[in-house]
């Protein structure tokens, strides 16, 4: 139709009909075409349906470099590129070094921790704070109250052994927990009820206010270099069994606390075959240093261990506030309130024990690098690289000792965190720790050596010192 048609009369209605909805078709389509407004609109409906089809396609962008940056999280975090390796051995070529690395494997094998987490410390350290071990064994001991020159009460647990050691010979092996723990600690349980099976008995030293059903008995708790309670436990064994020779091990602050006993007196080395230390910072005024950085997080680990220093104390706080002669008074507790540090706790609370005037002074006394040239025994110092309680100049201790020291054996593993040294496969930990192998192993070794010595060169001779020394400079025949 023309549009000269629509000006004409219409002829019928039908034809009337058909001409006026094909004169609005037509105006319609001619209105459209000729609105720049209705040419923007059909645009932008163009491009919001070709932006709609865009759309989850920017949502699957985003979705992948999320999961991307998740993963690239959690490699890191986990550590999961780094390689599994042996232990960093450092020690002197002597006979008794070449003889302990081929006696055990397990120093010189890789240590292989389970594959999704076991390569981050920080996991390795939480798991071991808390479970301490995945299927714990439950021994059963005996234990022992001695009563100190200072009204206080030391304890600790005796577990025999259940079986016969390789050498016949009688073993016990006398152990210092980590910092506010006793026998009853699942690591503990664990190293015990393996050590048990392999023939030693175990003594268990239980530090001065750990336990929770236990009172204090004097104004004092145990501190991180006092050996008295260690002291009265291994003069306790020595009397009840003479025939037994002794194998010394300690696990963090404990491992301080035996070194420091071996050291400050030479006759503490007597019967003593071994000594092992395990996760140990060696200077506590160095490492307090490092506990106030935050690399590693060891800031936020030094709050958490202040909180638990903390909540032991006040739970003996009657006792500490009671005794007349006690050094502890309400500012000290009102100090220890306010603390979120090893350090202001050990400086309001701990030195006060024995007397310090700073802690500066109770921490070089304390600490176990000015006695640990002294000892003369066969000596095992372990840690890990990935400790994120001790930092990695404290590790020039140990490892300038057992370059120094024939009778030093220092192993670093590359992962392990804080007393974890889990092993496994790729999920689930093995109830037994690779540390938990490697001490028994170690002093078996060391137990067989003995044996197969002089008797003028035995750990029970008064001159054990001068004959250690003389038979590791000495090449082997």
């Amino acid at each position: 139709m023309s549009f000269k048609a629509l000006s004409e009369p219409y002829q019928n209605s039908g034809s009337q009909k058909r001409d006026h909805n094909n004169h609005c078709f037509f105006l319609q389509s001619w209105t459209t075409r000729s609105s720049p407004v209705s040419k923007m609109t059909t645009l932008e409906d163009t491009d919001m349906h070709t932006f709609g089809t865009e759309l989850p396609a920017m949502f699957d962008g985003v979705k992948l470099a999320a999961v991307a940056t998740v993963l690239y999280i959690i490699v890191r975090c986990l550590n999961l590129k780094s390689p599994t390796a042996p232990p960093e051995i450092t020690c002197q070529d002597t006979p008794l070094s070449r003889y302990l690395l081929k006696s055990c494997p397990m120093l010189t094998k890789e240590y292989i921790p389970p594959l999704l987490w076991g390569k981050s410390g920080h996991l390795q350290t939480a798991l071991y704070c808390k479970m301490g071990r995945v299927n714990t064994p439950t021994p059963c001991g005996v234990r022992k109250f001695l009563p100190m020159h200072d009204g206080a009460t030391a304890s600790f647990d005796i577990f025999e052994a259940r079986g016969e050691h390789s050498t016949g010979d009688d073993i016990t092996m006398v152990i210092c927990p980590g910092i506010g723990n006793h026998s009853e600690k699942n690591y503990i349980r664990t190293f015990v009820d393996y050590s048990q099976r392999q023939g030693y008995r175990c003594a268990v030293l239980n530090h001065l206010g750990a336990l929770p059903d236990v009172e204090l008995t004097s104004p004092r708790m145990f501190t991180y270099g006092c050996t008295w309670e260690y002291a009265a436990m291994v003069g306790y064994i020595k009397r009840a069994f003479p025939q037994t020779s002794l194998v010394v091990v300690g696990f963090s602050l404990g491992g301080n606390i035996v070194l420091k006993f071996l050291g400050e007196n030479r006759s503490n080395q007597d019967r003593v075959l071994c000594c092992v230390s395990v996760c140990q910072g060696y200077s506590a005024l160095r490492a307090q240093e490092t506990f106030l950085q935050w690399d590693q997080c060891r800031r936020l680990y030094n709050f958490v261990l202040a909180d638990n220093m903390r909540k032991l104390i006040l739970s003996h706080r009657n006792t500490l506030l009671r005794l007349n002669f006690s050094n502890i008074g309400d500012a000290d507790l009102g100090r220890l309130y306010a603390a979120t540090s090893l350090m202001q706790i050990d400086d309001c609370i701990m030195r006060k024990f024995h007397g310090y005037s700073s802690v500066t002074e109770y921490y070089e006394n304390e600490s176990c690098v000015r006695h640990i040239h002294k000892i003369t025994v066969p000596l095992l110092l372990v840690n890990s690289s990935d400790d994120p309680l001790v930092h990695q100049s404290l590790l020039a201790i140990p490892r300038t000792l057992a370059e120094k020291m024939p009778n030093t054996t220092f192993a670093l593993t590359h992962h392990g965190g804080h007393l974890g040294f889990f092993e496994g496969a790729v999920l689930f930990p093995e109830p037994l720790t690779w540390i938990d192998k490697v001490i028994v192993e170690y002093t078996d070794a060391i137990c067989h050596w003995e044996k197969k010595r002089p008797a003028c060169q035995r750990s029970s001779h008064p001159g054990i010192d001068s004959c250690l020394q003389s038979t590791a400079l000495t090449p082997s025949g």
